[in-house]
């Protein structure tokens, strides 16, 4: 676009300019843009593809990672949304059917499953009925599906399958969505862990029973708490390794005891000058 200074551009609707620090910082902390804000090698090819920038972050990076077939069904279907329904009158035997469903790891391969065995299934409508599945949904994810992969082709991007290798999924996922990472807290549910938000995993995911220490969420949705949606079990340690410009290890030597044990912190302050966006290296 030639657009070298988006926070002194002459917008005809300017959006609010935290609004644009923030989406910035978001940039840069999954690698879009550079120090000077200028689009990276990675940057431009996240740009190719009609997601979100964390998502297309993730699809990209699971080429590396040896997941980008599971990668591509994940991303469809959190882009259909409304997978399973739960009518009234059967809201039991719904549960049941979708619990089938649940994979360890989270709701993000619980997606994949269902989209497997949808698949293996020969994308059948019966089918769908009996398991309480959007038919219209899976079709939705289909196409996007369709749609991503031939993006892929046109820049010669690797569809290359994990197999029963899910830990390479999980790294992929984070990968883009580690600034959605929440700690269980002590007390009750969880806490983000860049805002110290309270929230909490809805009785219907498949980590629910499980309340893993870490998780990655989708997004946030608001009813009588604030949950989680299609959360996922991490390690810590991949915040680190995955995004090394928004997180660091923390040295436990200056740290309380409550603090040494969870030994990662945000390197960056979203409540910082906003004419200073650059915001990843805190100085002291």
């Amino acid at each position: 676009m030639g657009i070298n200074d988006l926070l002194g551009f002459d917008f005809m609707d300017p959006p609010p300019a935290a609004t644009l620090v923030t989406a910035l910082e978001q940039l840069y902390n999954l690698g879009a843009l550079d120090e000077e804000g200028l689009l990276t090698k990675l940057g431009r090819k996240m740009a190719e593809f009609p997601l979100e920038p964390p998502m297309s972050k993730v699809l990209i990076a699971s080429v590396d990672l040896g997941c980008s077939d599971e990668i591509l069904t994940i991303l469809a279907m959190l882009s259909a949304q409304n997978i399973f329904f739960r009518p009234k009158e059967k809201q039991a035997q719904a549960d049941q059917k979708k619990a089938k469903f649940f994979q360890p790891e989270g709701d993000h391969l619980t997606l994949l499953a269902v989209y497997e065995q949808w698949k293996s299934n020969k994308f059948s409508v019966p089918w769908c009925k009996e398991n309480f599945v959007q038919d219209r949904s899976l079709k939705r994810a289909q196409d996007v599906r369709k749609q991503l992969l031939a993006i892929m082709d046109r820049y010669k991007l690797e569809l290359v399958t994990a197999g029963r290798s899910y830990v390479r999924v999980c790294k992929a996922i984070t990968s883009g969505f580690f600034f959605h990472a929440a700690r269980k807290d002590p007390q009750e549910g969880y806490k983000t862990v860049v805002e110290h938000q309270p929230v909490y995993i809805h009785p219907s995911s498949s980590v629910f029973q499980q309340q893993p220490d870490w998780v990655i969420y989708h997004e946030l949705v608001l009813t009588t708490k604030e949950y989680m949606r299609e959360v996922m079990a991490i390690d810590p340690k991949w915040l680190v390794e995955l995004a090394p410009r928004f997180f660091k290890s923390a040295d436990a030597n200056r740290l309380s005891r409550r603090k040494r044990m969870e030994r990662i912190e945000p390197l960056y302050d979203r409540y910082h000058d906003p004419n200073l966006w650059r915001l990843s290296r805190r100085r002291g």
